[in-house]
Protein backbone atom coordinates (compact mmCIF):
# COMPACT_ATOMS: atom_id res chain seq x y z
CA UNK A 1 0.00 0.00 0.00
CA UNK A 2 1.40 3.52 -1.11
CA UNK A 3 1.73 6.40 1.39
CA UNK A 4 0.66 9.88 -0.59
CA UNK A 5 2.65 12.73 0.50
CA UNK A 6 0.78 15.57 2.43
CA UNK A 7 2.32 18.81 0.58
CA UNK A 8 -1.20 19.55 -0.89
CA UNK A 9 -2.82 19.44 2.94
CA UNK A 10 0.03 21.72 4.06
CA UNK A 11 -0.50 24.23 0.97
CA UNK A 12 -4.47 24.11 1.89
CA UNK A 13 -3.75 24.48 5.15
CA UNK A 14 -1.95 27.86 4.81
CA UNK A 15 -4.94 29.07 2.48
CA UNK A 16 -7.67 28.12 4.86
CA UNK A 17 -5.26 30.16 7.48
CA UNK A 18 -5.24 33.26 5.20
CA UNK A 19 -8.78 33.32 4.88
CA UNK A 20 -9.74 33.02 8.50
CA UNK A 21 -7.52 35.42 9.75
CA UNK A 22 -7.87 39.16 10.53
CA UNK A 23 -6.82 41.37 7.74
CA UNK A 24 -3.94 43.85 8.60
CA UNK A 25 -5.61 47.77 8.25
CA UNK A 26 -5.01 49.08 4.99
CA UNK A 27 -4.04 53.36 4.14
CA UNK A 28 -6.56 54.92 3.21
CA UNK A 29 -8.79 58.65 3.34
CA UNK A 30 -9.55 59.59 6.77
CA UNK A 31 -13.47 60.30 7.14
CA UNK A 32 -14.16 63.50 6.17
CA UNK A 33 -16.51 65.92 8.40
CA UNK A 34 -19.96 65.97 7.80
CA UNK A 35 -21.09 69.55 5.72
CA UNK A 36 -22.30 72.54 7.18
CA UNK A 37 -25.96 72.49 7.16
CA UNK A 38 -27.44 75.17 4.83
CA UNK A 39 -29.12 78.28 6.78
CA UNK A 40 -32.83 77.65 6.84
CA UNK A 41 -34.30 79.98 4.72
CA UNK A 42 -37.04 81.03 7.20
CA UNK A 43 -34.21 81.47 9.66
CA UNK A 44 -32.58 84.29 7.02
CA UNK A 45 -36.49 85.65 6.20
CA UNK A 46 -36.30 86.90 9.62
CA UNK A 47 -32.97 88.33 9.48
CA UNK A 48 -33.65 90.30 6.79
CA UNK A 49 -37.00 91.56 8.26
CA UNK A 50 -35.29 92.24 11.72
CA UNK A 51 -32.74 94.29 9.27
CA UNK A 52 -34.54 96.38 6.95
CA UNK A 53 -37.50 96.92 9.30
CA UNK A 54 -36.24 100.32 11.19
CA UNK A 55 -34.74 101.22 7.71
CA UNK A 56 -38.51 101.15 6.32
CA UNK A 57 -39.95 103.14 9.29
CA UNK A 58 -37.26 105.92 9.34
CA UNK A 59 -37.39 106.04 4.98
CA UNK A 60 -40.94 106.83 5.67
CA UNK A 61 -40.06 109.44 8.00
CA UNK A 62 -38.11 111.27 5.01
CA UNK A 63 -41.30 110.83 2.76
CA UNK A 64 -43.47 112.82 5.47
CA UNK A 65 -41.09 115.18 6.19
CA UNK A 66 -41.62 119.02 4.85
CA UNK A 67 -38.45 120.80 3.27
CA UNK A 68 -35.85 122.38 6.20
CA UNK A 69 -34.72 121.45 9.13
CA UNK A 70 -37.25 118.44 9.42
CA UNK A 71 -36.71 116.74 5.72
CA UNK A 72 -32.81 117.03 7.61
CA UNK A 73 -33.47 115.14 10.56
CA UNK A 74 -35.23 113.09 8.96
CA UNK A 75 -32.51 111.92 6.71
CA UNK A 76 -29.81 111.60 8.73
CA UNK A 77 -31.74 109.51 11.03
CA UNK A 78 -32.24 107.31 8.04
CA UNK A 79 -28.87 107.01 6.77
CA UNK A 80 -28.07 106.09 10.63
CA UNK A 81 -30.56 103.59 10.18
CA UNK A 82 -29.39 102.53 6.35
CA UNK A 83 -26.09 101.97 7.91
CA UNK A 84 -27.42 99.52 10.44
CA UNK A 85 -29.09 97.66 8.11
CA UNK A 86 -25.61 97.26 6.09
CA UNK A 87 -23.65 96.14 9.08
CA UNK A 88 -26.71 93.61 9.95
CA UNK A 89 -26.57 91.76 6.62
CA UNK A 90 -23.00 91.95 6.37
CA UNK A 91 -23.03 89.72 9.54
CA UNK A 92 -25.56 87.56 8.37
CA UNK A 93 -25.69 83.94 7.88
CA UNK A 94 -27.43 83.14 4.19
CA UNK A 95 -29.24 80.28 2.25
CA UNK A 96 -27.02 78.96 -0.53
CA UNK A 97 -29.38 80.70 -2.99
CA UNK A 98 -28.97 83.96 -1.05
CA UNK A 99 -25.34 84.76 -0.41
CA UNK A 100 -24.62 86.88 -4.03
CA UNK A 101 -27.18 88.20 -3.36
CA UNK A 102 -27.09 89.67 0.80
CA UNK A 103 -23.96 91.16 -0.30
CA UNK A 104 -25.31 93.25 -2.90
CA UNK A 105 -28.32 94.67 -0.96
CA UNK A 106 -25.61 95.09 2.21
CA UNK A 107 -23.11 97.28 -0.66
CA UNK A 108 -26.53 98.96 -1.82
CA UNK A 109 -27.57 100.12 1.89
CA UNK A 110 -24.18 101.59 2.41
CA UNK A 111 -24.34 103.59 -0.73
CA UNK A 112 -27.85 105.14 0.51
CA UNK A 113 -26.48 106.17 3.77
CA UNK A 114 -23.82 108.22 2.04
CA UNK A 115 -26.52 110.06 -0.15
CA UNK A 116 -28.79 110.65 2.09
CA UNK A 117 -26.17 112.18 3.98
CA UNK A 118 -25.27 114.19 0.82
CA UNK A 119 -28.59 115.03 0.45
CA UNK A 120 -28.81 117.16 3.79
CA UNK A 121 -29.49 121.02 2.64
CA UNK A 122 -28.26 123.56 4.25
CA UNK A 123 -31.17 125.99 3.54
CA UNK A 124 -29.48 128.85 1.87
CA UNK A 125 -29.04 130.02 -1.40
CA UNK A 126 -28.31 127.83 -3.98
CA UNK A 127 -29.87 125.25 -2.34
CA UNK A 128 -30.64 122.12 -4.23
CA UNK A 129 -33.71 120.36 -2.70
CA UNK A 130 -33.10 117.00 -1.33
CA UNK A 131 -35.40 115.33 -2.94
CA UNK A 132 -34.25 116.37 -6.48
CA UNK A 133 -30.35 115.52 -4.70
CA UNK A 134 -31.94 112.03 -4.36
CA UNK A 135 -33.86 111.65 -7.03
CA UNK A 136 -30.56 112.06 -9.18
CA UNK A 137 -28.63 109.52 -6.71
CA UNK A 138 -27.20 106.24 -8.01
CA UNK A 139 -27.91 103.91 -4.51
CA UNK A 140 -31.62 104.03 -4.69
CA UNK A 141 -31.67 102.51 -7.82
CA UNK A 142 -29.01 100.01 -6.53
CA UNK A 143 -31.68 99.53 -3.37
CA UNK A 144 -34.55 98.20 -6.00
CA UNK A 145 -32.31 96.19 -7.50
CA UNK A 146 -30.84 94.46 -5.04
CA UNK A 147 -34.30 94.07 -3.22
CA UNK A 148 -35.66 92.60 -6.81
CA UNK A 149 -32.81 89.64 -6.63
CA UNK A 150 -33.83 88.25 -3.49
CA UNK A 151 -37.36 89.01 -3.50
CA UNK A 152 -37.35 86.98 -6.44
CA UNK A 153 -35.78 83.97 -4.92
CA UNK A 154 -37.96 83.89 -1.86
CA UNK A 155 -36.88 86.34 0.49
CA UNK A 156 -38.56 89.36 0.59
CA UNK A 157 -36.05 92.15 0.55
CA UNK A 158 -38.33 95.34 -0.88
CA UNK A 159 -37.50 98.80 0.55
CA UNK A 160 -39.95 101.28 0.27
CA UNK A 161 -37.74 104.61 -0.73
CA UNK A 162 -39.02 108.32 -0.39
CA UNK A 163 -40.52 109.81 -3.17
CA UNK A 164 -38.31 112.01 -4.95
CA UNK A 165 -38.06 114.73 -7.70
CA UNK A 166 -36.81 115.55 -10.75
CA UNK A 167 -34.65 118.67 -11.49
CA UNK A 168 -36.47 121.42 -12.42
CA UNK A 169 -35.60 124.49 -15.02
CA UNK A 170 -37.52 127.26 -13.73
CA UNK A 171 -37.28 130.77 -15.71
CA UNK A 172 -38.77 133.90 -15.88
CA UNK A 173 -39.12 136.03 -18.81
CA UNK A 174 -36.42 138.27 -20.25
CA UNK A 175 -36.45 141.51 -18.53
CA UNK A 176 -39.27 140.61 -15.84
CA UNK A 177 -38.19 142.43 -12.47
CA UNK A 178 -37.79 140.26 -9.52
CA UNK A 179 -38.42 143.18 -7.35
CA UNK A 180 -39.46 147.19 -8.57
CA UNK A 181 -38.70 149.99 -6.15
CA UNK A 182 -40.33 153.17 -7.53
CA UNK A 183 -38.63 154.60 -10.76
CA UNK A 184 -38.82 157.89 -11.92
CA UNK A 185 -35.77 159.14 -13.09
CA UNK A 186 -34.47 159.62 -16.56
CA UNK A 187 -31.95 157.62 -16.42
CA UNK A 188 -31.26 153.85 -18.55
CA UNK A 189 -29.44 150.94 -17.71
CA UNK A 190 -28.77 148.18 -20.49
CA UNK A 191 -27.89 144.59 -19.45
CA UNK A 192 -25.37 142.22 -22.08
CA UNK A 193 -25.56 139.05 -20.50
CA UNK A 194 -23.50 136.90 -22.63
CA UNK A 195 -22.87 134.10 -20.45
CA UNK A 196 -24.17 130.42 -21.21
CA UNK A 197 -27.31 130.78 -17.93
CA UNK A 198 -29.16 133.20 -16.58
CA UNK A 199 -28.88 136.12 -14.70
CA UNK A 200 -30.39 138.44 -11.75
CA UNK A 201 -29.15 142.06 -11.29
CA UNK A 202 -29.99 143.86 -8.42
CA UNK A 203 -29.00 147.58 -7.98
CA UNK A 204 -28.90 148.59 -4.48
CA UNK A 205 -28.61 152.44 -2.74
CA UNK A 206 -26.70 151.58 0.48
CA UNK A 207 -28.71 148.76 2.37
CA UNK A 208 -32.25 149.25 0.16
CA UNK A 209 -32.21 147.24 -3.38
CA UNK A 210 -33.75 149.81 -5.92
CA UNK A 211 -34.82 146.69 -8.29
CA UNK A 212 -33.94 143.35 -9.94
CA UNK A 213 -34.55 142.28 -13.10
CA UNK A 214 -33.80 138.82 -14.68
CA UNK A 215 -31.74 138.88 -17.90
CA UNK A 216 -32.00 135.41 -19.74
CA UNK A 217 -28.29 134.07 -21.27
CA UNK A 218 -27.42 135.11 -24.59
CA UNK A 219 -30.11 138.06 -24.29
CA UNK A 220 -30.21 141.54 -22.87
CA UNK A 221 -32.67 144.05 -21.25
CA UNK A 222 -33.04 147.83 -20.45
CA UNK A 223 -34.10 149.14 -17.44
CA UNK A 224 -35.80 152.47 -17.86
CA UNK A 225 -36.67 155.53 -15.26
CA UNK A 226 -33.87 154.64 -13.42
CA UNK A 227 -33.72 157.15 -10.48
CA UNK A 228 -30.41 159.93 -10.13
CA UNK A 229 -27.93 158.63 -7.45
CA UNK A 230 -25.23 156.09 -6.73
CA UNK A 231 -25.58 152.47 -7.15
CA UNK A 232 -23.59 149.04 -6.35
CA UNK A 233 -24.55 146.35 -9.40
CA UNK A 234 -25.02 142.83 -7.82
CA UNK A 235 -25.79 139.56 -10.45
CA UNK A 236 -26.20 135.82 -9.79
CA UNK A 237 -26.40 133.68 -12.33
CA UNK A 238 -27.09 130.02 -12.46
CA UNK A 239 -30.60 127.26 -13.62
CA UNK A 240 -33.43 126.94 -12.30
CA UNK A 241 -35.06 130.09 -10.75
CA UNK A 242 -36.40 129.34 -7.48
CA UNK A 243 -38.75 132.52 -6.84
CA UNK A 244 -39.75 131.84 -3.16
CA UNK A 245 -36.07 131.88 -2.69
CA UNK A 246 -35.07 134.35 -4.98
CA UNK A 247 -32.35 132.81 -6.05
CA UNK A 248 -31.44 129.71 -8.32
CA UNK A 249 -30.77 126.37 -7.33
CA UNK A 250 -28.11 124.71 -9.23
CA UNK A 251 -25.00 126.35 -10.96
CA UNK A 252 -24.87 129.49 -8.69
CA UNK A 253 -21.96 132.46 -8.57
CA UNK A 254 -22.69 135.64 -6.80
CA UNK A 255 -20.64 138.96 -7.66
CA UNK A 256 -21.30 142.61 -7.87
CA UNK A 257 -19.23 144.79 -10.01
CA UNK A 258 -16.18 146.71 -8.12
CA UNK A 259 -17.18 150.04 -9.10
CA UNK A 260 -20.09 151.50 -8.88
CA UNK A 261 -23.00 153.28 -11.52
CA UNK A 262 -23.66 156.67 -11.18
CA UNK A 263 -26.83 158.13 -12.79
CA UNK A 264 -27.31 161.63 -13.41
CA UNK A 265 -29.66 163.99 -14.59
CA UNK A 266 -29.08 167.80 -15.36
CA UNK A 267 -31.06 170.63 -16.77
CA UNK A 268 -28.58 172.41 -19.44
CA UNK A 269 -29.66 174.66 -22.46
CA UNK A 270 -32.19 173.53 -24.72
CA UNK A 271 -33.29 170.45 -22.29
CA UNK A 272 -31.93 167.66 -19.83
CA UNK A 273 -28.95 165.51 -20.18
CA UNK A 274 -29.43 162.40 -18.39
CA UNK A 275 -27.31 159.12 -17.81
CA UNK A 276 -27.23 155.82 -19.78
CA UNK A 277 -25.19 152.83 -18.84
CA UNK A 278 -24.45 149.33 -20.42
CA UNK A 279 -22.53 146.84 -18.39
CA UNK A 280 -21.93 143.71 -19.85
CA UNK A 281 -21.95 140.25 -17.42
CA UNK A 282 -19.47 138.41 -19.48
CA UNK A 283 -15.60 139.20 -20.16
CA UNK A 284 -15.34 140.78 -23.38
CA UNK A 285 -12.35 142.33 -25.21
CA UNK A 286 -12.23 146.20 -24.18
CA UNK A 287 -13.99 145.52 -21.12
CA UNK A 288 -12.84 148.02 -18.55
CA UNK A 289 -15.07 146.71 -15.66
CA UNK A 290 -14.21 144.47 -12.77
CA UNK A 291 -16.12 142.35 -10.69
CA UNK A 292 -15.91 140.34 -7.17
CA UNK A 293 -16.97 137.34 -5.78
CA UNK A 294 -19.99 138.03 -3.29
CA UNK A 295 -20.37 135.56 -0.41
CA UNK A 296 -24.24 134.07 -1.03
CA UNK A 297 -25.04 135.16 2.51
CA UNK A 298 -24.48 139.32 1.63
CA UNK A 299 -25.99 139.00 -1.58
CA UNK A 300 -29.15 141.33 -1.52
CA UNK A 301 -32.34 139.77 -1.56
Amino acid sequence: MLALPLAGCSAGGGTDDAAGGSASPSAGTPPSASPTPSVDPAAYRRTLTAALGPLTGALRAVDRAREGGALNKALEEAADKADASAEALEGARTPDNAGAGNSQLASALRGLGRDLRSAHGDGGRCATSPRVQLGTAASPGDVKEAGRALTALGYDATVRLPRTEKAKHRRLGNGAFVRDGSRGGLGRLTINNGTGTDAVVTLTRGERTAFSVYVRGGDNATVQSVNSGSYTVYFTTGEDWDGGKRSFTRECSFQKFDDTADFRTVRVAGGTQYTVLSFTLNKVIGGNATTSEVPPGQFPS
